[in-house]
């Protein structure tokens, strides 16, 4: 009976239209359950291996233009399928196919006229031609290059000679995407490598560039595959203990079983928490850091945004309050996607700012406009990365003394931000020693009053300084200390994205592969109290319930890689009769 229904799992018949026999293809079933809350498996509900469900249904070669569209020194026509050589010999009839993987210059010629030499049917007389056969190709397949001139008529014209080649429709222009799904496919790349060569087309910045190529080596999923591989061996023993333990004798017990297994969770689960921190800075790399600039009115927000933005970005005027809705722009700082920010004047009862004090302006006079802005650039503040705080020198109400205006509650938002920054404006209307004397009064009142506070150095800056250097080019390209700021701004970005060195390929997670981490650590988390939990009655910890867990843990990883699938029946049944069954034939 033992023997029957083993060679049953290997032999059952699957489901479908025609009844194929397909060896390990069947649910597996137990011999023996002996209690009646058993998990049953059913490999229904599993993920097999996504590149083993797609596959083309027709032998077409597909084409298209590979670099850029519009006028160009060379222009890039690459070929893929197995009707490459076929292209190739409508094109150049009279020469053979270049050397594999050597460049050879040709002739290419219009398809139905090939024959006929004359002039007036060459596309173009000097191609570079490169033939790459599959499967170590780019897609896995037959790979033909045609690299012409890049005038626009004459690449319309190779494109269209492309497809005259086969009358019968087998060459077509490819679908977008269609070259990276074939490379998929056909093994050349993993779900995570077709990410990162998606954010490396897309990249922008420096450091885009730097996190997309990270996660193109492959390492990336290699290591989701080798947990995948572990919890499913795993998951096989543990099943195994359940199937076969009343007709074999086992060294471990379900207890120590399971205290083994705790610790290979562990570890995964310290190596995903390293994951989803890289993916949270690479997600600040792809998506841009965003930057807030906040600040009592009139205090040079506007023209801060402008100076750094190097244009007009944001309205400046003289009177208060000019800035109502947030004004948002984007640049490249040193190789960071910054997004800033410039919001509403923030003015309450904790503002000294001049115009809050010379007007009479209380938080209940404010009007409802106002109102709305200023709530806006609280929010703002509170989804920003880092936050730029903006106070100002101004002069006293006598006009004969200055002092440095700002507000105490943004100063106190600030104080939870990731990064902060305090910025003095305005700082050209007083002598060196005077201003000196004003920031050492700010420190020791305003910020050591905050406890986040303390330890940050202000900046004075003036924006009328650095607008004028601007336009006259001076020497001094740093007399408003822009520069400064700008500098200071790139060491906060640091801050926020860097990794140890042998942690910098966790920069290439993105957040899709987050998002699957955070699903495997959930399940393995159950696994952990499971396995930690004994059962009332028997005294030992549910081992079914346990390999569920785990078989559902290995399911998002199977889903980052597109590779094999942790419920593949076949797998867990090579585990099984690997290492326990062998001896019984």
């Amino acid at each position: 009976m033992f023997r029957y229904a083993l060679r049953r799992a290997f032999t059952q018949r699957q489901r479908g239209p025609n009844f194929v026999r397909a060896p390990f293809r069947a649910p597996f079933r137990a011999p023996t359950l002996p209690r009646s809350h058993r998990f049953i498996h059913d490999s229904s509900n599993d993920i097999p291996s996504i590149q083993g469900d797609i596959s083309f249904t027709s032998n077409d070669t597909i084409y298209a233009l590979s670099s850029g569209a519009g006028r160009a020194g060379i222009a890039v026509i690459r070929v893929s399928g197995p009707g490459c050589l076929d292209v190739y010999k409508g094109l150049c009839p009279a020469k053979p196919t270049p050397r594999p993987r050597y460049a050879g210059v040709r002739t290419l010629f219009e398809p139905e006229q090939a024959d006929n030499k004359a002039n007036g049917n060459v596309i173009d007389s000097e191609a570079l031609v490169l033939y790459f056969p599959g499967p170590k190709t780019v897609t896995g397949e037959d790979v033909l290059e045609l690299h012409v001139h890049g005038g626009t008529a004459t690449v319309k014209a190779v494109l269209s000679a492309v497809r005259k080649t086969s009358p019968s429709g087998d060459v077509r222009y490819a679908e977008p995407g269609e070259f990276t799904k074939r490379a998929f496919i056909n093994g050349r790349l993993d779900l995570a490598q077709v990410e990162s060569l998606g954010d490396t087309l897309a990249a922008e910045t420096e450091h885009q560039r730097r996190a997309a190529v990270r996660g193109t080596s492959g390492t990336l999923g290699a290591t989701y595959d080798g947990w995948r591989e572990t919890l499913l061996l795993a998951r096989g023993e543990i099943e195994a203990l359940i199937d076969f333990s009343e007709d074999q004798h086992f060294d471990e017990s379900p207890v120590e079983l399971l205290a083994n297994v705790r610790k290979l969770v562990e570890e995964i689960l310290d190596s995903i928490q390293l994951h989803k921190l890289g993916s949270q800075r690479s997600e600040l790399l792809r998506n841009g850091i965003r930057i807030a600039l906040l600040g009592p009115p009139n205090a040079g927000k506007s023209s801060l945004m402008n100076q750094i933005m190097g244009r007009e970005a944001s309205i400046v005027s003289s009177e208060a309050g000019t800035t109502r809705d947030i004004v948002e722009a984007s640049l490249d700082i040193r190789g960071y996607l910054c997004a800033f920010a410039d919001t509403a004047g923030i003015r309450t009862k904790t503002s000294n700012s001049s115009s809050t004090q010379a007007d009479g302006i209380t938080a209940s006079s404010i009007g409802a406009i106002e109102q709305e802005g200023i709530r806006r650039a609280r929010q703002k503040a509170l989804d920003s990365d880092v936050i730029i705080v903006l106070a100002s020198v101004e002069p006293t109400e006598s006009g004969r003394e200055y002092r440095i205006s700002y507000d105490a509650e943004t100063l106190r938002l600030a104080a939870n931000a990731q990064q902060c920054i305090v910025a003095v404006n305005k700082a050209d209307v007083v002598h060196h020693e005077s201003l000196k004397r004003l920031i050492q009064d700010f420190k020791s009142t305003a910020l050591t009053a905050i406890g986040g506070m303390r330890d940050v150095e202000p900046l004075t800056i003036s924006c009328k300084a650095a607008a004028g250097v601007a336009a006259d080019r001076g020497k001094n390209h740093d007399a408003g200390g822009i520069h400064a700021l700008t500098e200071k701004l790139a060491q906060s970005f640091s801050q926020l994205t860097s990794l140890p060195d042998d942690m910098q390929h966790l920069l290439g997670v993105t957040e899709r592969q987050n998002q699957l981490l955070g699903e495997c650590e959930q399940h393995l988390r159950d696994f952990m109290g499971v396995a930690q939990k004994t059962d009332p009655l028997g005294g030992e910890p549910d081992v079914v319930l346990a390999a569920e867990h785990l078989r559902l843990a290995a399911l998002p990883l199977a889903s980052i890689t597109g590779r094999g699938g942790s419920g593949d029946v076949e797998e867990v049944l090579g585990v099984i009769f690997e290492k326990y069954v062998r001896t019984t034939f």
